[in-house]
């Protein structure tokens, strides 16, 4: 009986460019398959991994994490539709060009954290790096998915939606684990620069070895040596890239803060940097704060910004005080200016910028040591939350001080809301003040006067005003050097009250002020300048920042 040839134009119609001969494996197709699948979760974990550090890091250092999240992912998702079709010319050498798809994608995804930063760092803009990055990475990735399929038919042939289904099972919950892992357990342990290049070293791993050796009797001897030579030097870059990421990090900060960094630690919450003071190598540099990049405050500064934003809400009754944010205890300082305060509490999101407050020296001395007062009790965790269950119920309050980060940092936009001002009001005795830094009115004023908005809309009545900062340095890449000059900035607060009227912008200060009754006049005269009619307010379900 001579057998039909249908099976056979059946098969060569399915997969045309499949080998006739079946793979041979050094273990049984089942296993064979298991590890295919195995490598498809860790595949997919380094490449979620890759996503997330790229948001990350963009948002760290750009700001708007809705903006940045956005561009990474748009452009990876249709760039991983790219690589799709890409890869289908190369089925036809499917174990060959997954294994270096995978060498070239550990390669590239294990050192775009440091090379997102150090495009940042040294060259100022990095929205061209981040965009590349993100291309070149969703087609590796997208490359992925038909040359897997491809071997995982080879090794035991099924149904195609059997295979389908198969692949993208473990793909996704490949991505669940890298997801898991990131923020958990990357991110806090190693940072985001020895994280990446840690995950390329263990997506090079995988697919070198699942080729190498579940497919590598299929392999040419030329092919062999080609993916060990690729795999080892992609391993050799990314283990000294960990080896000197101690040092590059210490270039990058002295190329943003200045030789005189004298503190530079990453909190649960942020990373903190502290310049000039005691002990800097700048000897006579003054002492200045820095939270995720951004300068907090620099030299006399420190005086006019928390005495502009403190003392025309200590106009009145002020014997209870919350303070939201000022874990650096400046604003604290200012507070406990007054004999009339009776406690305060200092309702912090960063516990590790608290500790710094207290134990360091440059910077417990300009804060005058107040968060060791008797008088002053500290909360930390998630403000919102916090104010919204009452734990820092120590009022009604006098005074609410709201000395958090500006209002177009995505993580803060929630904490200038309507819904939070109401928290605040709330919060409030009757007649009590709430001062707010709401930003800069002269180069963000749509975000100051929404800010505005929102207080009126809590039902409060506001008054502006905002108050220029002296020349100082600043550093933060090629173009803002230790030794740049910048403007004068200029910070705008909000004094709101639970009032039929606007608060009224007198301070009644026991000592000497940088902030006269003259400046407070200009200061409400500028804020007045750079309105924006028709401002309105943001919400949780409608963030306007």
């Amino acid at each position: 009986m001579i057998d039909s040839p249908e099976p056979r134009l059946l098969s060569r119609a399915v997969a045309p460019d499949e080998p006739e001969t079946p793979v041979r494996l050094p273990v049984p197709a089942g296993l064979g398959r298991l590890l295919v699948l195995a490598a498809v979760f860790v595949c997919a974990a380094c490449g979620l991994v890759y996503e997330l550090e790229l948001v990350a890091l963009a948002s760290y250092l750009f700001g708007d994490s809705v903006t940045q999240a956005s561009v990474v992912l748009s452009v990876m998702v249709s760039a991983m539709g790219a690589g799709s079709l890409l890869a289908k010319r190369l089925r036809c050498r499917a174990a060959v060009a997954f294994g270096l798809v995978e060498a070239v994608l550990a390669l590239v995804g294990g050192c775009s954290a440091i090379a997102l930063y150090a495009s940042f760092v040294w060259f100022g803009g990095s929205h061209a790096v981040l965009v590349g990055f993100s291309l070149v990475i969703g087609v590796l990735i997208g490359a992925e998915v038909p040359l897997l399929m491809t071997l995982i038919q080879r090794v035991r042939r099924q149904d195609a939606g059997g295979a389908v289904a198969d692949l993208f099972a473990a793909d996704y919950i490949g991505a669940l684990a890298g997801g898991l892992a990131f923020p958990f357990l990357l991110l806090p342990v190693l940072g985001q620069l020895s994280g990446a290049l840690l995950t390329g070293a263990v997506n090079a791993l995988a697919g070198g070895a699942l080729v190498l050796w579940l497919f590598g009797r299929d392999l040419t001897a030329r092919g062999r040596w080609v993916l060990i030579t690729a795999n080892g030097a992609v391993l050799a870059v990314l283990a000294a890239g960990t080896f000197l990421v101690p040092s590059f990090e210490r270039a990058a900060r002295q190329a943003v803060y200045g030789e005189d960094v004298r503190v530079a630690i990453r909190t649960d919450y942020q990373e903190v940097v502290l310049t000039g003071g005691p002990g800097g190598a700048g000897g006579g540099a003054p002492l200045s704060l820095f939270l995720d990049g951004r300068l907090r405050f620099s030299g006399r500064d420190a005086c006019r910004y928390h005495e502009a934003l403190v003392h025309p809400a200590m106009a009145g009754p002020r014997a209870r005080v919350l303070v939201l944010g000022g874990g650096d205890g400046l604003a604290l300082r200012e507070v406990l200016r007054y004999p009339g305060v009776r406690s305060v509490t200092v309702l912090a999101p960063d516990p590790g910028l608290l500790r710094l407050g207290r134990s360091d020296p440059g910077l417990s001395r300009l804060n005058g040591r107040s968060l060791a007062d008797p008088r002053v009790t500290t909360v930390t965790g998630d403000v919102f939350g916090r104010l919204r269950t009452g734990a820092a119920a120590a009022g009604p309050y006098d005074v609410i001080v709201s000395d958090l980060p500006d209002p177009g940092i995505t993580a803060s936009t929630k904490l200038y809301s309507q819904e939070f001002y109401g928290l605040a009001e709330r919060a409030l005795a009757p007649g009590g003040r709430l001062a707010v830094h709401a930003g800069a009115p002269d180069t963000h004023p749509r975000s100051y006067w929404t800010v505005d908005a929102s207080l009126r809309a809590a039902g409060l009545r506001t008054s502006p005003y905002a108050v220029g900062g002296r020349r100082s340095a600043y550093a933060a890449g090629p173009d803002r050097s230790a030794a740049a000059e910048h403007p004068p900035r200029t910070w705008g607060f909000l004094l709101a009250a639970r009032a039929p009227e606007r608060p009224r912008l007198a301070p009644d200060a026991p000592v000497p002020l940088t902030l006269t009754p003259g400046t407070l006049r200009s200061a409400v005269r500028t804020a007045e300048e750079l309105r924006v009619p028709g401002a309105r307010a943001s919400t949780l379900t409608h963030p306007r920042h």
